[in-house]
């Protein structure tokens, strides 16, 4: 099927040393002729792939000398014939031979339309193109990371190889209903359940990593909480060594919350120190305490903040608010005390430092834990997460029946929970959703 010429910008906008501009379809050649002049005697119809060429860049008014490499379908990123020009990185110059690339034979490439090309010719999978835009918009190593493992298919296997036990077993399905003579029923059953068992299995168990794999991706959300003058905003300042809270005597300083973010073990982590918990006539306060306990609910981690010496019932009133979440407790102020009179998970000193690594250290093991985030055992996608449950439902629905019920009856939910993980990898997603992954690239990629 031909498909015409794309073009567009792929290196971000501004000044730099270098630019690429990028044209894929089916005749990339025939634009390039008409804007590059090689320096040497090679004509550009005649361009070795996956060769390097200099020469001049005829662009909107003027010209450039550069670079312009040809890759030949299908061993190209878009599995089209795809040109690459290399050019200096002004913001005129860029858009200048844009400009003459799209007079030349060749439109605008719509937002993530290299990508979805290469998509559709085969190149990568859904879930692959997922792990791209995860890694172009990656804040921290982990999150980087978990975008390559899903870049580089290791989802996709896993599932395609589920996809591939499932076929099997409406194979064994087809065989017994087409020749009920030869009496498979029994062997066809105690196949299709040990088949099912082994695919739950697998989909509970990567269902069971999203928590960590998503706080991987995103980033770990970390509440700071407690009565009012224990410290949190101090806390808050040393985790992120800058002055970003208001520090302060008086209680009910922290009307708001305040964010920071810190990279631990390369996993972002994003705090939050609420403002301090108690009944208050301050009706701005109470608007801030209300905001801080929204905030718990939706933590990963709760740091819940104490005094040391100063232990009473409104550090007791905010424990019953977060005591079915992540606590990690935290006893501050042990420079004003050298007997530890309240037991905890970290003594720390926010005035001294006293204890921060160590305090680094618990936030990390209660979230992520020893994860090994290189690994590419993680689910991060919402989008996944959902597909693997409806999945997961759907092949419990057959199981549960495997024994009695008429093998065609089992083979719907076998067929339910095979496209459930289509969905995955993109053999049985709609266009909606195809369209809408793609709209979150940039355009040029």
């Amino acid at each position: 099927m031909k498909s015409e010429n794309i073009a567009a910008i792929s290196t971000a906008a501004g000044p730099a040393g270098v630019a690429v501009i990028r044209i894929s379809g089916d005749s990339p050649l025939s634009v390039a002729e008409k804007i590059f002049k090689p320096a040497g005697k090679v004509k550009v119809k005649d361009f070795t792939p996956n060769v390097m060429y200099a020469g001049e860049i005829l662009a909107d008014g003027f010209s450039d000398f550069g670079l312009c490499v040809f890759f030949k379908a299908p061993k190209s990123f878009t599995g089209e014939d795809t040109v690459e020009f290399h050019t200096h990185g002004g913001v005129a110059i860029t858009r200048g031979v844009l400009k003459k690339i799209l007079s030349s034979g060749a439109r605008i490439a719509a937002n993530g339309e290299f990508t979805k090309r290469a998509f559709l010719n085969g190149k990568l999978s859904l879930a692959s193109a997922e792990g791209l835009i995860d890694m172009i918009n990656a804040e921290s190593v982990s999150a980087a990371r978990a975008g390559y493992s899903l870049y580089r298919e290791r989802l996709t296997q896993k599932v395609t190889a589920m996809q591939g036990e499932l076929t099997a077993a409406l194979s064994a399905i087809d065989a017994d209903m087409d020749f009920p003579e030869e009496g498979l029923d029994e062997v066809s059953r105690e196949e299709i359940r040990e088949i099912l068992k082994c695919v739950i299995d697998e989909t509970e168990r990567l269902i069971s990593t999203f928590r960590v794999g998503s706080a991987l991706k995103n980033g770990v959300k970390a509440a700071i909480c407690g009565k009012p003058n224990t410290g949190k905003s101090s806390i808050l300042n040393g985790l992120l060594n800058c002055d970003k809270a208001i520090v302060s005597d008086i209680a009910g300083t922290t009307r708001d919350v305040v964010e920071g973010s810190i990279d631990i073990n390369g996993v972002r982590f994003n705090f939050y120190d609420t403002a301090g918990i108690r009944e208050s006539e301050d009706e701005i306060e109470n608007l801030g305490v209300a905001l801080s306990k929204k905030t718990l609910k939706s933590a990963d981690i709760v740091i819940f903040v104490v005094e040391e010496g100063n232990i009473d019932g409104e550090d007791e009133e905010v424990y019953d608010l977060i005591k079915d979440l992540n606590v990690l407790k935290v006893v501050n102020k042990i420079d004003l005390r050298s007997e530890r009179t309240e037991p905890a998970d970290v003594y720390v000193s926010a005035k001294t430092g006293e204890g921060f690594t160590e305090l680094c250290e618990k936030i990390f093991e209660k979230t992520v834990g020893g994860a090994d985030y290189a690994d590419g055992e993680f689910l991060c996608e919402e989008r996944h997460l959902d597909a693997l449950k409806r999945a997961a439902e759907s092949l419990k629905a057959a199981e549960s029946v495997s024994e009695t019920a008429e093998l065609g009856v089992i083979a719907i939910d076998i067929r339910a929970g095979w496209r459930a993980l289509g969905e995955i990898s993109g053999e049985t997603s709609d266009e909606a959703i195809i369209d809408e992954i793609f709209k979150r690239f940039c355009v040029g990629k």
